[in-house]
């Protein structure tokens, strides 16, 4: 009989993608396992593809909705990826043996609040595949995976000719405006490029990625908000390159194994959600010993002390070299 294990992690795109190695171990390192997961309705797509995975559950109906089916289940196990509140009343109500990753939360405090470093040298993969040590024996060291399905993949050939021989991918997006590069040096790096550029975001990148089009011209491919997650994950598996800040895309491309410029603004990449084995060519761009970075785990609208050098003190001729 198959050992049931239900895995929670509610959101976001890169948290999840974070996930896949757990995902991709149990399944194949454990004996007969059936493989469930609990996230939020929006992010069910992401698993849907992911042969590892058996069924999926979400948390957009109501709690008392969402109980009865997860008790139906009968799990043998819990793997708690996110362990918050609503993690702990799924579990409290499941009242299975449970097993929860350390989130560091003390020592996040301490280097956002105090710059005081005592976070652990160890990503965020590594603490999730501490948390299911007794199932397996060791972490395969495959990466992250993200599965585009036939019907996302984006014909590139399709699209402007200034595509066909490739582009660079960029990113522009992030979910905190302290996480994201000024508009004046997106629109600086896209001009110093010498290959094309094709921008990805979501609808809220589009006013910024209709600037960079103005700016730059004929140069640019303007994707934001015209695909879907999985159509944008196909234009990063088809670039030569992609630039990104701290953000979902950065881990989806981490998981495509393509060469990543990451460009830090307020977090910081010992926080351990830096690009988790990507092409060994990829690079961190930031601005060092900032006696106010980080100054959040997440991020800001604004900059608190209202000078945003996190990010104004990167120079984009640093980025375009690393181009080549």
């Amino acid at each position: 009989m198959a050992t049931k294990i239900l895995i929670i992690r509610f959101s976001s795109i890169g948290d999840i993608v974070l996930t896949t190695p757990v995902i991709r171990n149990l399944k194949l390192q454990g004996k007969s396992v059936e493989l469930h997961y609990l996230t939020k309705v929006q992010y069910a797509g992401m698993l849907e593809n992911n042969p590892y995975v058996d069924r999926v559950h979400t948390l957009g109906k109501s709690f008392d909705e969402l109980i009865p089916e997860l008790q139906a289940e009968q799990f043998d196990y819990i793997i708690d990826l996110h362990k918050n509140l609503r993690t702990l009343r799924v579990k409290r109500k499941l009242k299975v043996k449970s097993f929860s990753f350390n989130k560091v939360n003390v020592e996040k405090f301490l280097v956002v609040n105090f710059k005081i470093n005592r976070l652990p040298n160890i990503h965020i993969v590594d603490r999730y595949m501490e948390t299911i040590k007794p199932f397996v024996e060791r972490n395969d060291m495959a990466g992250l995976d993200f599965f585009i399905p036939k019907k996302d993949e984006v014909d590139i050939k399709s699209l402007p000719d200034i595509l066909h021989s490739g582009y660079i991918a960029f990113a522009i997006g992030a979910q905190h405006s302290t996480k994201r590069l000024p508009d004046d040096k997106i629109i600086s790096i896209c001009k110093k490029a010498e290959r094309p550029i094709v921008l990805l975001g979501d609808n809220n990148d589009n006013i910024v990625a209709r600037k960079v089009e103005a700016a730059v011209g004929n140069n640019i491919y303007n994707a934001c908000g015209k695909y879907n997650l999985n159509q944008s994950a196909s234009f990063v598996n088809q670039a030569e390159l992609v630039i990104t800040h701290d953000t979902g895309l950065m881990h989806i491309a981490a998981a495509l194994k393509k060469r990543i410029i990451s460009v830090w603004g307020n977090t910081i990449p010992e926080f351990g959600m830096y690009p988790y084995l990507p092409d060994e060519g990829s690079e961190i761009v930031e601005v060092k010993n900032l006696k106010c970075r980080p100054c959040s785990k997440i991020g800001f609208n604004h900059c608190p002390k209202k000078h945003f050098r996190c990010m104004n003190d990167i120079d984009e001729e640093t980025i375009v070299k690393l181009f080549h």
